[in-house]
């Protein structure tokens, strides 16, 4: 049972525990608990992901914009990242880490020879891991807070982060790109 000893919603995260710019990834996780939100999350967009024909992955909104193909593949660099970071800081590493430029890495991966069905079983892998780490941290280390990108985030704070990240790029295939 996913951190059966920490059923924490959004409600519970102090401000001090995020940098503004993470507000409305926070708030989009109404509904969503600690405990079962990164699983519930995972699913959704598991579902959401098997829905988008082949036809579409390569599709742009726009000059300069992310391909479907890009964004599932920034999902699961963003989740390596914060799920590195959650790490870290749970374990006491009190070096600060460094910025997400994450328009390098969509810069820098190549998706065009890879179909939606495999940026999806690399999402799922990355997800799993990332709920196991979850499951293996104790109230404590949940509540640590280190240095990310030159603010302070708190370890609960970045399961809260990666479930609201997606739920926004969902959003916005859905509004623009389907």
């Amino acid at each position: 049972m996913l951190i059966q000893h920490a059923k924490m919603t959004k409600n519970d995260l102090k401000t001090d525990e995020y940098h503004d710019y993470y507000s409305d990834f926070i708030e989009k996780t109404e509904g969503l608990d600690l405990s079962s939100g990164l699983v519930k999350s995972r699913d959704k967009i598991i579902d959401f992901y098997n829905s988008i024909p082949e036809s579409k992955a390569g599709f742009r909104y726009g000059k300069g914009k992310w391909s479907v193909k890009e964004i599932i593949q920034h999902h699961t660099d963003t989740e390596r990242v914060f799920s590195y970071r959650a790490l870290c800081i749970s374990r006491g590493d009190k070096t600060p880490l460094p910025n997400y430029d994450h328009d390098a890495y969509v810069e820098n991966c190549d998706v065009q020879n890879r179909s939606i069905k495999e940026l999806i079983e690399e999402y799922k892998s990355v997800r799993s891991a990332t709920i196991a780490l979850f499951e293996s941290f104790d109230l404590d280390a949940l509540m640590h807070k280190g240095i990310a990108g030159g603010h302070y985030i708190s370890v609960r704070a970045i399961a809260f982060i990666l479930m609201g990240h997606e739920i926004h790029h969902c959003e916005v295939l859905r509004e623009r790109y389907l």
